[in-house]
């Protein structure tokens, strides 16, 4: 594949090369300064206005040339059968790419899929370069695989309490997607999770400590953008303190304002000072903020009268996605574009009806209800981005990019660095951790496996059990149906726990039959850390974070001795450790 520059009307209309930060690592383009991009949107249609303000997923591996079974489903939710047509019918801003479209097989798909896509939007109407985007936060939610460097999340890096961790993380994430063709990272999370009964952040956080999470969501602000990519800081006003999924329902916020400017303010200012080019909302109710009911998505006084006014904020504004139950369940989906862009959002993610989203925000411009004033106001804005991040003059990616930089050696070398310092020994009052390994002690695995967020990784004990043999242990990974039969004769049995709920549960009652057959059991927490203050007390406990092979191997060095623990708690465990804590060897 050969790199080609975005060219046509829009590159002939954008100017000079721009001046990029020191630390961007991307080669400088063309940045159009704002009188030229103003011209551009003064020739663009109505409807290529109203396009540019939507963010659509596509069905399909390929631009051009869709599995059927994707082709299907374009035609269903679209009326077209493949992503390119899409891009040119709906004059699209950006795309968001998920693995279960079937957007991500592997990195040079991906890269193949960003050209054919760019190649459909700089061949039709204003000719204007896509902003493709993609949730990438690593740890639990990622949506690019192996062999793509898979690094440690938010609450891991909160552990290991390192900026400087932080920030490379993201510059090794930021390059990898660039190479793609993936310009727009909905990360990092800036919500503070201070409730551990929060279904949806959890371990996507950095942490509970306000101060500490903003320090690490300016650093990777800054290691997004140095590496060419907007990163998205999330979600806005604060989503840390709900019980509620904003997927399947409408959360409520009940701090007080008081509390929300102590709390949950302080990542999002600390992003807007590190220069972010984006926020996005929270479908979640606010009363204090906002006493109306409506969802922040759809509050001017949130979006417009905190964001844009209280913390100055001049990038772009993107709802979470639009087909989430949280922002439906008060308006119908002819409602809901048009009350974001009149609370002040730019950006409207993955409309679960486009045309009728389309159809409604041009009605509320024909009816008056919106200007086009409004509607070019949020259009320049994502020029803007798409011009600061060089969209306009390198709007295409090549293969030889991919192969030099997703999955690079040194990145992976980083990756196990960066999760050397998460592993967070809670307990372990008999000095069971270390094992060791020179002797060869029979270690038995079992526990939760759940599925990789990427589908590239895993099962969790298997790895675990690879990665302690490798280090010289016996280690045998077996199901949990088997492992109070088969605990006799080892050393220890290591239970992967993952977010065991109040109560009894099947977890629970794992734990305490291990821990009756008078073998040592070793609870390794390996999604959200409050796992220990649910089970019976095990004889050392662990906190992970993440289940990916990266946090399973540092767990396994940690538990060998070829590491020494020092994370630290970013979170309190209720009733059993308080934040910051952690034991050292």
């Amino acid at each position: 594949m050969v790199a080609v520059t975005a060219t046509g009307a829009a590159s002939a209309a954008v100017g000079p090369r721009p001046h990029h930060t020191p630390d961007d690592s991307r080669p400088p383009g063309r940045r159009p300064g704002r009188a030229r991009l103003r011209a551009l949107v003064d020739r663009m249609s109505l409807d290529e206005k109203i396009g540019q303000l939507f963010v659509s997923r596509a069905y399909g591996h390929s631009a051009t040339d869709p599995d059927p079974a994707d082709a299907e489903q374009n035609m269903a939710a679209f009326g077209v059968r493949t992503a390119a047509e899409l891009v040119s019918r709906y004059h699209l801003g950006g795309v968001i790419y998920f693995a279960w479209a079937h957007n991500t097989r592997d990195p040079r798909q991906i890269a193949a899929l960003s050209v054919g896509l760019q190649q459909a939007a700089l061949t039709a109407g204003p000719r204007i370069p896509l902003l493709l985007s993609t949730d990438q936060e690593h740890g639990a939610v990622a949506r690019i695989g192996r062999p793509a460097t898979l690094l440690p999340g938010a609450m891991a890096l909160g552990a290991a309490g390192s900026t400087a961790h932080a920030r490379r993380a993201a510059h090794i994430a930021g390059s990898e997607l660039a190479a793609m063709g993936i310009r727009q990272d909905y990360a990092p999370v800036a919500d503070v999770n201070v409730n551990p009964a929060n279904p949806v952040i959890g371990v996507r956080s950095f942490g509970s400590d306000p101060h500490a999470v903003a320090a690490l969501v300016a650093a990777q602000v800054r290691g997004y953008q140095g590496a060419g990519v907007a990163a998205t800081a999330k979600h806005f006003p604060g989503h840390g303190d709900t019980e509620t999924d904003s997927h399947v329902g409408l959360p409520v916020m009940r701090h007080t304002r008081a509390a929300w400017e102590e709390l949950d303010e302080p990542p999002f200012r600390a992003a807007v000072e590190a220069g972010v080019d984006a926020i996005m909302t929270a479908h979640i109710v606010f009363p204090a903020l906002d006493p109306s009911g409506d969802p922040a998505t759809l509050s001017r006084p949130i979006v417009t009268g905190l964001l844009r006014e209280r913390l100055g904020f001049e990038g772009v504004v993107v709802t979470d996605a639009l087909d989430m139950a949280g922002v439906r369940q008060k308006y119908g989906n002819d409602r809901v574009p048009v009350l974001a862009l009149l609370a002040g959002c730019d950006q409207l993610l993955n409309a679960p009806d486009l045309a009728l989203a389309q159809r409604s925000v041009r009605a509320a411009v024909e009816s008056g209800e919106l200007t086009e004033a409004r509607v070019e106001e949020s259009v320049l804005r994502i020029l803007e981005l798409k011009a600061r991040r060089g969209l306009f003059d390198e709007a295409y990616t090549t293969g030889r990019e991919v192969d030099a930089v997703v999955g690079a050696r040194e990145h992976l070398e980083a990756a196990d660095a960066i999760a050397a310092a998460t592993t967070t020994l809670l307990a372990d009052p008999r000095a069971l951790v270390p094992f060791d390994a020179k002797a060869g002690p029979r270690l038995l695995v079992t526990g939760t496996d759940p599925v990789s967020p990427t589908g590239t990784t895993g099962p969790p004990t298997v790895v675990l059990a690879r990665e302690l043999t490798a280090l010289g242990c016996r280690a045998t990974a077996v199901p949990p149906a088997r492992a109070v039969a088969a605990a006799a004769g080892h050393a220890a049995v290591l239970v992967c726990t993952y977010n065991v709920p109040e109560g009894e549960s099947p977890q629970r009652t794992l734990v305490a039959e291990l821990i009756a057959t008078g073998v040592p059991v070793v609870s390794l927490a390996v999604r959200n850390p409050y796992d220990p203050a649910r089970l019976p007390v095990c004889a050392a406990e662990l906190a992970t974070y993440s289940w990916t092979d990266v946090e399973m191997r540092a767990a396994a060095r940690v538990l060998t001795g070829a590491l020494r623990p020092v994370g630290r708690l970013p979170v309190p465990v209720p009733g059993r450790y308080p934040l910051g804590h952690g034991l050292t060897r």
